[in-house]
């Protein structure tokens, strides 16, 4: 799985100029998920974003969770983060997950993140998105298999 998660103080995704998801404080996440991934990488990552410390306590420092402050996540998925762009000028998306088990593991990751107490709010897999944000700080972190 690869995630690019950014602290915001709102978000929302649009389809044809419908809002399908939107949040207030909390994360806005882009999930991509690749073949090899399973329930090992769901966990991991559930765990570390949902612990996550970077929003600011009384003392400026970023020290609480999106749990702390009782922030949301709105989650969109994105095939992209899988793009190679070694050869040539047009990315290739070869690292991306097959669509049927890209969506499976997207969606048991969204189910797992409720069952941890945290609001999701979430795109449509494989739909043309329009995402917008405000990001707050800017605070945007990366998180990849490699870490595991």
């Amino acid at each position: 799985m690869r995630i690019v998660l950014q602290r915001v103080s709102e978000a929302q995704v649009s389809i044809d100029q419908q809002v399908v998801g939107q949040i207030k404080q909390g994360y806005l996440l882009l999930v991509g998920a690749a073949d090899t991934d399973g329930d090992q990488e769901i966990d991991y990552f559930v765990h570390k974003i949902s612990h996550l410390r970077v929003f600011s306590d009384e003392a400026g420092k970023m020290n609480l969770s999106i749990q702390d402050i009782q922030g949301e996540i709105l989650s969109v998925s994105q095939f992209t983060l899988y793009a190679s762009t070694k050869k040539g000028n047009r990315p290739s998306f070869t690292g991306a997950g097959e669509p049927t088990h890209a969506k499976q593991i997207y969606d048991r990751f969204n189910d797992k993140l409720r069952e941890s107490g945290i609001t999701v709010a979430t795109g449509e897999f494989g739909a043309d998105m329009q995402v917008s944000l405000i990001n707050d700080g800017p605070v945007t972190i990366i998180f990849d298999n490699d870490a595991l």
